[in-house]
């Protein structure tokens, strides 16, 4: 059995005042018995301003909300899946930021890494998103070695089903779906989307989400930044083991390992992939 901590976060767009109340809502879900931990998409700053991007991100080496965060599993020793962050690119030429996931261990130490492939891109109530202006997307697939073998996705990625395929038959049992999801796609999409992932997939699903409207204190005269909420997880067979709603907190849940084998061996559809010729 793994208990697992969904960490629902507000964040706004100062990095050091959204720190603090991630920290203390992870050593909440340590206490509580969590061993796996997860926090949302954007911990670390969120904002519509890419001017204070450019002056607040620094490179993974240098960011200390990861510092933080890797501080805080070794002291906790618990795994911690950190959503993602908002990061200068490793590439010096590249004028980009990456949006990356974090599987960090026990000790501290990074496990895996995985940046984020599919770039929010997308017109939606009457506003142009272009997340590919800002962020350089991935390329590779990541599967991790956590407490179980765990694939790592992000937000927009939960829409490309192939993706959460090559994950399961690459062994995952477990995958993170951290978000900011827009509230309007969210109130059509959210649970019908990560159930579907679980159902094709015969994986528990664990989405952790930022929520409500973002702080943004230090970006006026701009529209602030709206997340939906209910972090989510879900299991092999498709239901709804726990949604947070819309408050900001730690949503505790446990997770039978025994479920994975017995929906892959009920309805084995994820590993049915015959040649289909045409159209």
């Amino acid at each position: 059995m793994l208990r697992a901590a969904l960490v629902q976060l507000n964040v706004g767009d100062d990095p050091a005042a959204n720190l603090p109340g991630t920290l203390a809502f992870v050593a909440e879900a340590a206490r509580g018995g969590a061993q796996l931990v997860l926090t949302p998409e954007a911990t670390n700053l969120l904002t519509p301003d890419r001017e204070r991007q450019r002056a607040l991100l620094r490179h993974e080496a240098d960011d200390r909300t990861l510092a933080a965060l890797r501080a805080a599993a070794a002291e906790w020793r618990i795994w911690l899946s950190i959503g993602s962050l908002s990061l200068r690119h490793d590439d010096p030429d590249e004028p980009r930021f990456v949006n990356r996931s974090f599987l960090i261990a026990p000790d501290g130490g990074i496990a895996a890494r995985y940046d984020k492939i599919h770039m929010f891109d997308v017109d939606i109530d009457g506003r142009a998103i272009r997340e590919s202006a800002a962020f350089r997307p991935g390329a590779r697939a990541v599967l991790a070695q956590g407490p179980w073998p765990m694939g790592l996705t992000i937000c927009y990625d939960m829409r490309f089903p192939a993706l959460y395929r090559r994950l399961a038959l690459a062994g995952a049992q477990l995958l993170t779906v951290p978000s900011a999801f827009h509230p309007t796609t969210g109130a059509a999409h959210w649970h019908v989307l990560l159930r579907a992932r679980a159902i094709e997939t015969g994986c528990f699903v664990l989405a952790a989400a930022q929520t409500g409207t973002h702080p943004a204190p230090h970006s006026e005269g701009r529209e602030p930044r709206r997340s939906y909420g209910h972090s989510l997880a879900v299991a092999p067979w498709g239901e709804v083991l726990a949604d947070a709603g819309t408050a900001p907190g730690v949503t505790l849940v446990d997770l039978d390992p025994a479920r994975v084998e017995d929906a892959r061996a009920r309805i084995p559809a994820w590993r049915h992939d015959p040649v289909i010729w045409g159209p």
